[in-house]
Parts: structure tokens; C-alpha cells; sequence
């Protein structure tokens, strides 16, 4: 299978700042590229690359005041199956896990791991260990938030999910991640693409999506609480401890979201370019933005 990805994004800036872009495919799909992508920006400006402490790929820019415009579009290789099942993968004891993956223990900026403690062992201390445990989670959370992306809230946190009982795919990752913690089971926030493919095409205009990886067994697997089901053409682009590790941009200083169009379709291999919808809104409830400085 074929997919075409790619987003085209303007803020518009106050006044110069620097910022910091989380915009590109991890590291570990590069090799399915079949046209590779390239992170453009507009007005040009030195594009200075780097890798975060996650291993995920990151960029710097020094941004002038004024529109700012960041697009991308590739054409990458992808299995068509849906995410794996490993219904026998093994939950480990905390002292046999390997160390890389002990600080998807601990609690986070959005995951209370000790203010949900106690409610996740009530819930599923009777559940199996393991697959089964995990699964019993993201099908809770699926069941226990409404999902509503006009109530979506950037500060919003695993205990403020549980509580207000909405949210959008950010606030039933959080969720998930926090209660498989408190149970002892490392997770860990991702985002990424992921179209309707396999599904009949949801109304929203198209985003980001998040979802999240838990470790059994010896690897990582994907789990999807917003659609607690296992999903075709999902293309990871970040993953860390939750949202506040993979923002899709860092802008020290003021700015406006202008733009926000993001596109991920299945093609032939002779196909012509997927349509692509103007979705510009103030702000794009399922994505991770960070401002640091004076919010206008």
C-alpha cells in the first residue's frame, strides 16, 4: 500500500522567535519512504536538524515576524495490515523490565499516575496480566470519554479526562497511558498519521492523531484508545512520555495558528495526488502546540 502524507501549516508571528519542530516521520519508517519528504518553510531560513533524548528527529528554526508557512508531502510504503496482536505478549515484573523503559512509569506533565493510583487498581487489579490487562484499559477509557473535538483543551490532563469524562484522541491517550502506569506496565505517548483507511471517513477535518505504545513481551505495541480497534496505515512521527514531549512546534514568543492542513490517503501507484480540504482554524484540537512566552 501506498500512502501520500504531508500538511501545510502557517502561524503568524508577533515578532521574531525561535522555535523548535517536532514536523517530520520517526526515524524508524524512513526506510519505507518511496518519495522522501522534506521539511520546507517559508520565508527560507537555515533549517539546523537534530535528535531528541526520544530518539525522535527534531528541527530548529529562527522564524521572523510575520506569516510563517511549513509544509511537507511525501509518499511512503506501508504494509495495508492492520496494527499486530500479540494476545500472549507478557507483562513483566517492574524489577525484570529493561531500563529505557522505566520512566514510562512515572508520572508526567499530563499523566497523574498517583492521583489515578488507586482507581486503576479498583478497576483492573481483577483483569490478566499482560495483553488482556491493557486491552481491558483502552476499552474503559474508549467507553468512558466522549469524544468531541470542539471541547478539545490543550492543558487538559489524564484526572481532568477521567473527571469531565470528554475530550479528543490526546485526552484518551493520556488516560490509557496513565492507568497501564499505575498498573505497572510502561507507556508511552505517540503521534503520528493515520487516514481513514479500512474505516468509513470520519466528518472533522483531518489532524494529527495520538495514540499509545505499551511495553510487553520484548517490543513496543501499539494500542489505540480513541478508536479502540487496530488500524490500517498508522505513520509514526513521535513518541515520548505524553504530549508535552512530541509538540509538533515550540514557539518561543506570541503567535497564531493561520493554517492547519494535514493529509494522509491511500493512492495507486498510479494515482494522481489525494484532494487535500483548507481546514484553517484557530486551533487544532488533537495536536500538541507549545507557546512559551506572552499568549495573544
Amino acid at each position: 500500500m501506498l500512502i501520500q502524507i504531508g500538511y501545510d501549516i502557517v502561524l503568524e508571528l508577533q515578532a521574531p522567535a525561535s522555535m523548535i519542530l517536532m514536523l517530520n516521520v520517526h526515524p524508524s519508517r524512513h526506510a519505507d519512504f518511496i518519495k522522501r519528504e522534506r521539511l520546507q518553510v517559508e520565508p527560507g531560513v537555515p533549517i539546523r536538524e537534530f535528535t531528541d533524548t526520544f530518539g525522535n528527529q527534531c528541527a530548529r528554526i529562527a522564524a521572523p515576524a510575520g506569516k510563517v508557512r511549513m509544509f511537507n508531502d511525501a509518499l511512503i510504503a506501508d504494509s495495508g495490515e492492520p496494527d499486530p496482536v500479540a494476545p500472549d505478549a507478557k507483562q513483566h515484573p517492574v524489577d525484570d523490565l529493561p531500563a529505557e523503559t522505566l520512566r514510562y512509569l512515572y508520572a508526567s506533565r499530563y499523566c497523574e499516575v498517583d492521583r489515578l493510583g488507586d482507581i486503576a487498581w479498583n478497576l483492573f487489579g481483577a483483569t490478566p496480566l499482560g495483553w488482556g490487562r491493557v486491552q481491558a484499559i483502552c476499552a474503559w477509557v474508549h467507553n468512558h470519554i466522549r469524544f468531541d473535538y470542539m471541547l478539545a483543551s490543550k492543558t487538559r490532563s489524564a484526572f481532568d479526562g477521567y473527571t469531565e469524562r470528554v475530550g479528543v484522541c490526546r485526552d484518551f491517550t493520556h488516560l490509557a497511558i496513565t492507568l497501564c502506569r499505575c498498573m505497572n506496565i510502561p507507556a508511552r505517548y505517540a503521534t503520528g498519521y493515520l487516514g481513514d483507511i479500512g474505516v468509513p471517513a470520519a466528518p472533522s477535518p483531518m489532524d494529527f492523531s495520538a495514540w499509545m505504545e505499551v511495553w510487553l513481551g520484548d517490543r513496543w505495541h501499539v494500542f489505540d484508545p480513541r478508536h479502540d480497534a487496530r488500524r490500517i496505515g498508522r505513520i509514526l512521527m513521535a513518541a515520548g512520555r505524553d504530549a508535552a514531549d512530541v509538540a509538533l512546534t515550540t514557539t518561543f514568543g506570541p503567535n497564531r495558528l493561520e493554517k492547519f492542513d494535514v493529509w494522509t490517503d491511500e493512492v495507486s501507484e498510479n494515482g494522481k495526488p489525494a484532494e487535500r480540504i483548507d481546514s484553517a482554524k484557530e486551533f487544532s484540537g488533537g495536536t500538541e502546540w507549545v507557546t512559551r512566552g506572552p499568549s495573544n
